[in-house]
């Protein structure tokens, strides 16, 4: 243990160092000053100091992850040469899929001086603050400092290279990729609707961490031979495979397909370093240069640290500094004082600075003026109008102003109601159809694949660029876990970026024919739930007018995720535009009042499910009890203050429908909240009520004629709604 006084301050709290050994090689760093990368990645000094930030990323990650016994070592440990490599090669937008890699991103920016923007200075103050709130987060956070993406859930980070890469031409983006999250099943499939659409960019680079096991057992492609998973990656589309197999290094002789570098002599761990080096200077260049590429490492996992293979996963509460193991892996890959300066100094200067003041998304991405919305305000109850068809006309103005906008959608605008997106910014596809208005320009994403149409949208968005992903209700369930990622993500981002837009069409009710596979409006369960997150805005717009209006206030939103539900169904136009802009400061406004004997409210989700409202009314008006229809516009306006956590959210909005506005809109002796979706959407109305109340909402599907039927196969009648409104009278 060296006294602390004699060692960098950076270098305290760094428990064990090694005797210098770096005469030949580590006289200066291999990045001379006012340079951003390494001369040459054959050049022997920059190899040395390449391997000594490997060993250097190694300690630090093992070492944190022990100082609270606690995260996941083993993944980064069997691919530090090439995150290493990267940075020496002055390449720091580097972004993974692999959450449980975040200790050694962590380390990768501590030893870039990233992290003093968030008060850590030392590896003490490292060890203090991973895994602890408002420190380093127990999986990767977009809001530390020179990280680009947040990882939780595996098989998203495709998505943010693919985004970033598009947004930012010329600018290399890597994602690692676990062996483990190969098997999740759109990696590949967004890669190659990615490549479908954008062949020209290729400026991303997965990086296979090829280290044999997913977590804590073999990887479902532990078994193939080193061909065949060349082959796969080139029958996926990959015009330049390039594989680095630790094995061929091997001076020791070690069992199995899957070996450990660090095992190696020196001159043989320096061969497979300068081997990977030179490999990801191959791949960078080629993806910069126009191929579609990838960059395979093929090491054991838990290379370097306590264990190897399936143990080195996770720790567990006994692998505490003290113990045994821990202490023997840390003496292990303990460097000389010298050699951290010499890590730190290469990693700072690499790229031109830390990563917190020089990767991409540590910036405002500058948007153009979108000008005048060409708004309509349609006349009241006169011409029926399509409300999707009607934001489409906004959302094509948008595109035109803009043109890093997108718009995806699985199923086609077609089929929503909004072909005249289609008609104004042209499907993106190598395919020229004219009756489809598709060619190989445009602005219309519309691969197959949810996940692919919510992940470009949502990660072009966390990215700072406007998108707006469309999707039945019934299915956008498939594209949800990115687009639930990126909201959380926002919500504590470092800087403001647009909104994260979603417009859900053809909801239940309207896909009678089609039967219950097309009836599935659970997933508003989901937004019901997130609504408490703070920054989660469902919109229900109950018309062509007040569609607009919510579209609009979601292009003006920082940092929120909205979705926007509405039917594609030619309905009556019931609202005016200043109707909508209250209920979105509101959470609701008075679509109907009569008097009566006694009063009762109806709190309305959606646009259909008014029909049978409206029935209801007449109803109970010719029974003369009074009737008041509220259309909930924006639910989340009606939970109070202490319900959601807004005050942490970045872009804080904590706006509230006070307690004397909700008694004015909802105040009565009896209340019924509808929906055509999930009750769990009125949850504010019913938490804060103190009339007699009930819910008429969703139940499930079955192939009907009409909406009509279906809406009375679930109880959504007005006769039903009536009887149920004199009961609770």
């Amino acid at each position: 243990m060296t006294i602390a006084s004699t060692i960098p301050a950076f270098c305290q709290g760094i428990q064990y160092f090694a005797s210098p050994e770096l005469e030949e090689y580590g006289q200066q760093p291999a990045i001379a000053s006012g340079k951003i990368a390494i001369e040459s990645p054959r050049e022997q000094k920059a190899v040395f100091q390449t391997l000594l930030a490997a060993d250097a990323l190694r300690y630090l990650t093992l070492q944190i992850t022990a100082s609270k016994a606690s995260g996941h070592p083993g993944g980064f440990a069997s691919i530090t040469e090439a995150i290493a490599s990267l940075i020496m090669l002055g390449y720091k937008n580097i972004i993974t899929e692999v959450g449980h890699h975040a200790p050694g991103f962590y380390s990768s920016m501590f030893l870039d001086r990233s992290l003093e923007t968030m008060g850590i200075s030392t590896v003490t103050q490292l060890r203090e603050r991973f895994r602890e709130m408002h420190g380093l987060l127990g999986h990767l956070s977009g809001q530390i400092p020179g990280l680009l993406n947040p990882a939780g859930p595996l098989g998203q980070g495709q998505h943010f290279a693919m985004a970033g890469a598009k947004l930012h031409p010329g600018v290399l983006f890597p994602v690692t990729i676990g062996d483990g999250g190969l098997g999740e099943p759109y990696i590949m499939s967004s890669f190659a609707h990615f490549h479908t659409a954008y062949p020209e960019i290729t400026n991303f680079l997965p990086i296979l961490v090829w280290n044999g096991f997913s977590q804590e057992h073999h990887s479902m492609v532990s078994t193939k031979t080193n061909q065949e998973m060349i082959a796969y990656w080139q029958g996926n589309g990959f015009a330049e495979v390039i594989l680095v197999n630790a094995k061929d290094f091997d001076d020791r002789n070690q069992p199995g397909e899957y070996v450990d570098s660090t095992e190696f002599s020196l001159p043989a761990r320096l061969k497979f370093t300068q081997a990977v080096l030179e490999a990801t200077d191959k791949a960078a260049q080629s993806a910069l240069g126009g191929k579609l590429t990838v960059l395979i490492v093929k090491q054991l996992k838990g290379a370097g640290v306590h264990a190897r293979g399936a143990k080195s996963h996770n720790l567990y509460g006994h692998h505490t500094l003290d113990n045994e193991e821990i202490i023997t892996a840390l003496k292990a890959r303990a460097l000389p004082i010298e050699a951290w300066q010499l890590v730190r100094t290469n990693f700072e200067r690499a790229a031109g600075g830390p990563a917190a003041s020089v990767v991409v998304t540590e910036r405002e991405l500058p948007l153009p003026e979108l000008g005048e919305l060409p708004l309509v305000e349609f006349p009241l109850k006169a011409e029926q109008k399509v409300a999707t068809t009607v934001m489409g006309e906004l959302v094509a103005h948008v595109g035109k102003k803009d043109p890093n906008f997108i718009v995806t959608n699985a199923d086609g605008n077609a089929a929503s109601g909004i072909n005249n997106i289609n008609v104004a910014l042209k499907i993106l596809h190598p395919t020229t159809d004219e009756t489809y208005f598709q060619g190989p320009k445009g602005q219309v994403y519309e691969p197959l694949s949810e996940d692919a149409c919510a992940g470009l949208a949502a990660a072009s968005a966390l990215f700072g660029a406007r998108s707006l992903w469309c999707s039945y209700e019934s299915f956008a369930i498939n594209g949800l876990p990115i687009w639930q990622t990126v909201t959380q993500a926002m919500a504590e981002l470092r800087r403001p970026t647009p909104a994260t837009v979603a417009l859900f069409t053809a909801g239940a009710l309207e896909q009678g024919r089609n039967g219950w596979t097309h009836q599935r409006p659970e997933i508003e369960n989901y937004f019901a739930a997130m609504m408490r997150n703070g920054n989660v805005f469902p919109l229900f717009p109950c018309d062509a007018n007040s569609i607009q209006v919510c579209y609009q206030w979601a292009l003006d939103s920082k940092n929120k995720g909205i979705t926007i539900t509405a039917s594609k169904s030619p309905l009556p136009v019931l609202s005016t535009f200043a109707q909508t802009e209250t209920a979105l400061a509101e959470g609701g406004f008075m679509l109907q009042e009569t008097k009566g004997k006694q009063m009762v409210v109806f709190a309305v989700i959606g646009d259909m499910t008014l029909i049978p409202v409206f029935e209801a009314a007449t109803i109970l008006e010719n029974q003369g009890i009074g009737v008041r229809i509220i259309s909930v516009i924006s639910p989340r306006r009606l939970y109070r203050p202490t319900d959601v956590a807004w005050e942490e959210s970045t872009q804080a909005d904590g706006q509230f429908l006070d307690d004397s506005g909700f008694d004015r809109l909802f105040g009565g002796d009896a209340l019924i909240g509808v929906t055509g979706g999930s009750s769990a959407m009125l949850e504010p109305v019913m938490l804060r009520s103190k009339s007699a109340r009930d819910v008429f909402a969703w139940k499930r599907g079955e192939t009907t004629a009409s909406a009509a039927q279906i809406m009375a196969y679930n109880g959504l009648t007005g006769e039903n709604l009536a009887k149920r409104a004199i009961e609770l009278l």
